[in-house]
């Protein structure tokens, strides 16, 4: 899982593509939450670690880096460690945009960096019912399982 705040005067950049919103998230990176919840997620089940072990926000490599090249790096030490993708299921927590308008854009843009079928790769989108930070529109949250199996 991944969360960032909202904030204006960034730009809304989720599953690899710009979203036209009034606010983006703010991070150390383009803070794409989706991208960063699938690296995590890939990391975590072939047991390297995490996003911020590979990717420290203290690295000023990373300072506004585009998120789709964080998940291409995290295909490559997947498949280096002996692994491949199967399938993703992700889901994002946002009150506003809504999104579903963008979901084949985004799930287009995953499939190509991780060499996938579009039909590997699940985005699903719910509010959280103007509860909390994220009903509030103060941030979003996305959460990602992956599959891997040994190559």
């Amino acid at each position: 899982m991944d969360f960032h705040q909202l904030v204006t005067g960034r730009d809304f950049i989720i599953g690899g593509i710009h979203v036209p919103h009034e606010k983006g998230a703010l991070g150390h990176s383009d803070a794409d939450v989706l991208l960063h919840a699938i690296c995590d997620a890939m990391l975590g089940a072939a047991c390297l670690g995490d996003i911020g072990v590979h990717f420290p926000d203290t690295d000023q490599r990373y300072k506004d880096v585009d998120s789709k090249l964080l998940l291409k790096e995290t295909q490559r030490m997947v498949k280096e460690a002996g692994y491949k993708l199967v399938n993703v299921d992700s889901t994002i927590c946002l009150q506003q945009p809504k999104i579903k308008p963008y979901v084949p854009q985004m799930q287009e843009c995953i499939a190509n960096i991780l060499q996938t079928d579009l039909k590997n790769v699940s985005i699903k989108a719910t509010t959280t019912e103007k509860m909390g930070f994220v009903g509030r529109e103060e941030g979003v949250i996305a959460y990602a399982s992956v599959l891997l199996e040994t190559i």
